[in-house]
Formats: structure tokens, C-alpha cells, sequence
């Protein structure tokens, strides 16, 4: 074994960027594992709990670049080290092979100062005080970065909405503003559509969808997963629906989130109105009234997508009915007595929350690192209970290592270890597609679901694809992949939920 360390001086990348090199340069040759990070105090911390920590790393300040690589020798430990250094150097495709680099965010607004947004994705101890210099520029805000507190959140939209300004985030993993697509996102066609949200992957899936069944979006404004809580009061959220409500482009408002804060939620519903525009909500989990004006409410992705659709182009679309879908039927034929409970590794903590709430509709409870209920909460490195539902862009997950829409290590792991379980009839996964998702997820999930069915024949395996055909993996060909192994593909996370209670419930739904 030999552990090799690179630290490059003042090259500062953001994190979505260095998790793709990180997963990389773990698929070297005689790699065990890899770190590529900033030097920050906190990625120290990581390293060390990974076992990655050597005196080298000591050196290495919070704009330098940490590589670190465990490998079988030195000479294979090198080879991976020049392999990272290549790619934080290479040029993208059809990018400059220079690119101007600038110490802060005063001296690249003074030098380009067309620039209307500056995405920020530093560690969460760094984030508030670029953000805050952002916006004394006068420039919107994206912040990436998960871990800024709370106050100091507030402290940043109430200064923004006084200058007008946008602050999306903390904790905004996806926006796409006239076109241009932020942090992870699907490559979808301009359409009549705005949506705004606090859930990234719902954000994901409902722009994917509206894609899919032949329309568009104007702009998808993610907010953060704290702006909807009482104590954010939904500041981003209100600014989107009035920004969509100016917009002559937009002629329908789609909204997706956990469900606000007592006092936040009617704030934004009387912006809706306000705006006299036809509008959809999701509040995942809510179960109040439903009835508000010129304001419907979705019960799933799926469902607000298609409502969205018809109010747009005033054509109608139907929802999956599984309960007509041959391959189910063949699958439950196949399985054994003992088969009966669901296991959903998901990458997409909305397709996870979202999955369990229709489970829980069709009377099944579900364990959860992220449950409903917290009487149902199990650790995502515990072991499963009869129906779990795992959410591995959970915290405990990603501590060190890259996203699992990057990187598919853990999911692989645990699909070979459900399917040890005689007692697990479906195995139901979300794959995600699109910018700063990984090339090839089909590809990563195959190998793993190969070994599954050599444990446990009987097994059924059920996905959604979140994606688009312009989309950089093509959804055609990710479906083509699954499907020439044995999954049963679906256009959306809650068709992909019901089936599997439908498969698990022995033709029961």
C-alpha cells in the first residue's frame, strides 16, 4: 500500500467539479480510495476519519487543493495523482485554454462587469461573507453550500429583497435562470412553465418531466432547503412567484417543497394569488385544504408535472397505471412466499421522501435514515427493516466521498447486501441523469444488479430515470442499459413507488 499527496497552491475548485475528479481518479488502476479536496480545516477532519490524513495534508491552506490517493504502489499511487492534475488543469471542451482567475469576487466584477450571478459553492464558514460581498456588488446569489447557519441565512435575504436582489440557497444543489443550468441539472427546452422549490431533485424531476411530455420551463429558482421554514419565512420563495408574475413568458407557476412553516405557508399561497396566474403546488406530505383560487395541488411529481402540462398547453395526459403493466405481473409470478418487503436506495432525497409518503398511502411503513415518522428512523449504515427507504445523499454518506449521483460505491454495496435478504421481493432506485450527474449511471448500477441476481434470482429490480434526450447520458440509452438487465423502467419516481408496491403486494395496490 502507499499513500500518495499532491497539494496545488491557490487552485481553488468547487466541490461539484471535485467530486467528479474524485470518482475519477478512484477508478484508476490499483486505487483504493481518494480524496480530492480544498484544504479547509473541516475536509481535514474528513480525511482523517477516512483514514486519507498524512503529515503532507499539514501544509495545505483553504484555497489549496489536497489530492490524496491510497493505492496498491507508488508507482500506480503516481499515476492516479498525475491523472487528477490533469483534469483540474484541462481546458473544457470548447472553453479557453486560459481561463482568467481572480482572488476575489470585487476583482471579477470590476473586470467583467456584465456578470449578473455569482454561484458560490466554498465550504458553509466561507459561503456567508462571499455571498454578502456579492450582493453589496449589486449580483444575485447562488449559494451551493450547505452548513451556514441559519441566522446567518435571514441576515442575507433580508438585505437581497431590500435591493431586489436574489439569494438562492444556502443548500441550492439545482436552479436553471433563462437557460443556464446551476449546480445538478437536466438540459430541458425553454417552455411557458416557472418553477421555484426548496428540493433539488424535485426541481430535477418536475422540469425533466414537463420536458418529456413536450413542453418547458422559463426559469427554475431553487430556494433552499430552509426558505420555506418559519424561521427564512419563505423570502426567496415569494420573490420567484413575484418574478414570475411580472414575466410575460411565464403563464404557469409550479412549485415544489417539504410543506412551509405554519405561518410561512399561507404568505406563499397569498403571493400566488396575488399574481392572478394559474398555478400548481407541491407540499409533499400536506394534507390540508386543497382548495385556493386558481391554485391546484399536486400529490406527487408526477402529478404536478401533469397538471402543469394541461394548464400550459391545454392538453391532458395521463398517469402510469401500473396495475396494467405485463412485466409485473411476470415478476410477481416469479417470486417466492417468503418475498414481500421493498428496499429504495435512492440518490435523491426527494425521490426518497416522496416514495415513502405514497408508500404510507398504500398502508405500508416505511424505515428511513430520513422517515416520516420518527419511530421508523434507522441509521443508513444499520441494518434494513422488513420496508426501508434510504436516502445516500444523506450527510452520513457524503462525508468525504462525492455525491452518490456521482459516485455509486455505497448504493452498489448495499443493492449486493438487500439482496442476501430472502425476504426482499423489489429493489426500487432512482437514476439521475443530466449535468453534474454521473456519465454513465446505468453503467454503474449494472455490474451490482448482475451480482444481486446471482445472490437471489427472484429479485425485482425497479427504477425511475430522472432525465432528458438532452441530457449529456441520453435517457434513451440509460433506459436501453437497464432494461437489457432485467429493470423495469419508469417515466417517473411515483409510477416507480407504486409499482413496487404493486410487485411487493402481490398485485395489490
Amino acid at each position: 500500500m502507499a499513500i500518495k499527496v499532491l497539494i496545488l497552491r491557490n487552485q481553488y475548485r468547487d466541490s461539484v467539479f471535485l467530486m467528479r475528479i474524485n470518482d475519477e481518479v478512484e477508478r484508476q488502476e490499483g486505487v483504493n480510495r481518494a480524496a480530492v479536496m480544498m484544504g479547509t480545516d473541516a475536509n481535514k477532519d474528513l480525511m482523517k476519519e477516512a483514514g486519507l490524513y498524512v503529515k503532507e495534508v499539514d501544509a495545505a491552506g483553504p484555497n489549496d487543493l489536497v489530492i490524496v490517493v491510497d493505492a496498491e504502489n507508488d508507482e500506480l499511487g503516481e499515476k492516479a495523482l498525475s491523472v487528477a492534475k490533469s483534469m483540474v488543469f484541462k481546458a473544457g471542451e470548447g472553453e479557453k485554454a486560459e481561463e482568467v482567475k481572480h482572488k476575489s469576487v470585487r476583482s471579477a466584477v470590476y473586470d467583467s462587469p456584465d456578470i449578473a450571478l455569482v454561484l458560490i459553492s466554498t465550504p458553509g464558514e466561507y459561503a456567508y461573507l462571499e455571498a454578502k460581498r456579492s450582493l453589496v456588488l449589486n449580483r444575485h446569489v447562488m449559494v451551493f453550500s450547505s452548513n451556514v447557519p441559519v441566522e446567518k441565512e435571514l441576515d442575507l435575504k433580508r438585505y437581497a429583497e431590500k435591493k431586489g436582489l436574489f439569494v438562492m440557497g444556502p443548500d441550492a444543489g439545482t436552479s436553471i435562470i433563462n437557460g443556464v443550468g446551476l449546480g445538478f441539472f437536466n438540459v430541458v427546452r425553454d417552455g411557458p412553465v416557472g418553477i421555484t422549490g426548496a428540493a433539488g431533485t424535485g426541481i430535477q424531476e418536475l422540469s425533466s418531466m414537463l420536458h418529456n411530455l413536450g413542453t418547458g420551463i422559463t426559469s427554475a429558482i431553487g430556494t433552499g432547503s430552509n426558505d420555506p421554514k418559519d424561521s427564512i419565512g419563505g423570502i426567496t420563495t415569494k420573490m420567484a412567484i413575484r418574478a414570475f408574475g411580472k414575466d410575460e413568458r411565464t403563464k404557469v407557476i409550479s412549485l415544489v417543497s417539504k410543506p412551509p412553516g405554519k405561518n410561512t405557508m399561507p404568505a406563499i399561497l397569498e403571493e400566488l394569488e396575488m399574481q392572478g396566474k394559474p398555478s400548481v403546488v407541491l407540499f409533499l406530505g400536506y394534507e390540508g385544504n386543497r382548495s385556493s383560487g386558481k391554485i391546484e395541488f399536486a400529490e406527487d411529481i408526477e402529478d404536478e408535472a401533469i397538471r402543469a402540462y394541461r394548464l400550459a398547453t391545454g392538453k391532458h395526459a395521463e398517469r402510469y397505471d401500473v396495475t396494467k403493466d405485463q412485466r409485473l405481473r411476470l415478476a410477481i409470478d416469479g417470486l417466492s412466499g417468503d418475498q414481500q418487503y421493498i428496499r429504495g436506495l435512492f440518490s435523491g432525497g426527494t425521490v426518497c421522501y416522496e416514495s415513502q409518503l405514497i408508500a404510507k398511502r398504500h398502508g405500508r411503513r416505511v424505515y428511513s435514515n430520513a422517515p416520516l415518522d420518527n419511530e421508523l428512523y434507522i441509521g443508513g449504515f444499520d441494518e434494513s427493516k422488513k420496508d426501508t427507504f434510504i436516502d445516500m445523499g444523506d450527510e452520513e454518506f457524503v462525508r468525504g466521498v462525492p455525491h452518490p449521483m456521482i459516485d455509486f460505491r455505497f448504493r452498489r454495496e448495499r443493492i449486493i447486501k438487500e439482496a442476501k435478504d430472502k425476504e426482499v421481493a423489489v429493489i426500487l432506485l432512482d437514476v439521475v441523469l443530466g449535468y453534474g450527474a454521473n456519465a454513465d449511471p446505468a453503467g454503474e448500477l449494472i455490474p451490482a444488479i448482475e451480482k444481486a441476481k446471482e445472490v437471489n434470482s427472484r429479485l425485482v429490480f425497479v427504477a425511475s430515470i430522472i432525465g432528458t434526450d438532452m441530457d449529456p447520458q441520453g435517457i434513451a440509452q440509460q433506459e436501453g442499459k437497464l432494461e437489457s438487465h432485467g429493470v423495469i423502467v419508469y417515466p417517473s419516481s411515483a409510477a416507480a413507488a407504486r409499482a413496487a408496491l404493486f410487485v411487493a403486494g402481490r398485485g395489490s395496490l
